[in-house]
């Protein structure tokens, strides 16, 4: 494991359970949430150089996921956002929001939900909406996960299957990366919980609250992501939604893992901006008598910045 990341593991209680998550530095926040079948530790390549920049890091497991308990009957889009909320909450947010996947959706359900808690998303092959397929598909695909994730074969046929996933550029660390979530999935109770989010997982209630979502939003999406029939219309339908859009080459489902080179100076840069913007509005009230904690009323980012 990387050293930026071997630190005590956090938990919170949620009502079907606790969620595992770690926190590094101090500043304003930012939460990194992975995708389905995923670890938190996707997002290690992301924790030094953001703390390096003066920003406090959490990174939190999914339900069922890396250290969290295997306790959750509900996964999926919706109930990952309330999870991200809750920890925004505990550490004292807003914050701004690192999403892969499925976690992505997450992100924007839980900026419509509570857009006080949110002053900004990035996004790594972020599903802010289902992938077009019949019902019958859907239907086969959920029939073909009851067979598909359970022991003794699941635990690897997923970790076989994630790597794939990875086309174009591979991380060094990918390999060492799927050993861990092969082994995590063996784990008692795993299993059942990842089998119940792919057949519970719809990313419908996110796209039905897309025209909620004002939060500054960044995406990458890789240009061989196998989860989009076409990764370059996926970007332009993103950029239609008002977020700021970068088409990664040489990458598939996992750009914060692929192309670190690309994603990592990509999101120092928003969030940099994003808290130059903040300081910039702080600063104007001050000068005009306001105190250094933003009134009611003023923007999240200004509160994300006040906050730290």
């Amino acid at each position: 494991m990387n050293t930026s990341i071997a630190q005590d593991v956090r938990f919170i209680q949620r009502p079907e359970g606790r969620i595992a998550y770690t926190v590094q530095g101090s500043g304003p926040l930012v939460v990194a949430v992975p995708g389905m079948g995923d670890l938190r530790t996707t997002f290690r390549e992301f924790v030094a150089p953001l703390v390096d920049a003066g920003y406090r890091v959490a990174l939190m497991d999914l339900r069922g996921h890396g250290d969290s308990d295997t306790t959750f009957r509900t996964h999926g889009d919706v109930v990952t956002g309330q999870d991200l909320i809750a920890i925004i909450d505990e550490l004292g947010g807003p914050a701004v929001v690192l999403g892969n996947s499925m976690g992505g959706g997450a992100a924007a359900w839980a900026a419509a939900e509570r857009p006080d808690a949110i002053a900004g998303i990035v996004l790594y092959g972020g599903f802010l909406r289902n992938p077009k397929a019949s019902a019958f598909a859907t239907a086969s695909l959920h029939g073909l996960y009851r067979l598909l994730f359970v022991k003794p074969w699941g635990a690897g046929f997923w970790a076989s299957y994630y790597k794939g996933l990875n086309k174009g550029t591979k991380a060094p660390w990918l390999d060492e990366h799927a050993a861990a979530i092969r082994a995590n999935l063996k784990e008692p109770g795993r299993m059942r919980s990842f089998r119940q989010l792919t057949i519970q997982l719809t990313h419908a209630p996110v796209e039905a609250r897309l025209p909620e979502v004002h939060a500054p939003m960044l995406a990458f999406v890789g240009d061989q992501d196998p989860d989009f029939a076409d990764p370059e219309a996926e970007r332009q339908w993103i950029a239609s939604l008002g977020a700021e859009t970068v088409l990664v080459p040489a990458a598939g489902h996992y750009t914060q893992a692929q192309r670190p080179d690309i994603t990592v100076p990509g999101t120092v840069a928003f969030v940099e901006s994003l808290r130059k913007r903040g300081e910039g509005a702080n600063g104007a009230a001050s000068e005009s008598g306001g105190t250094s904690v933003p009134p009611q009323g003023s923007s999240v980012v200004e509160a994300w910045v006040a906050r730290a």
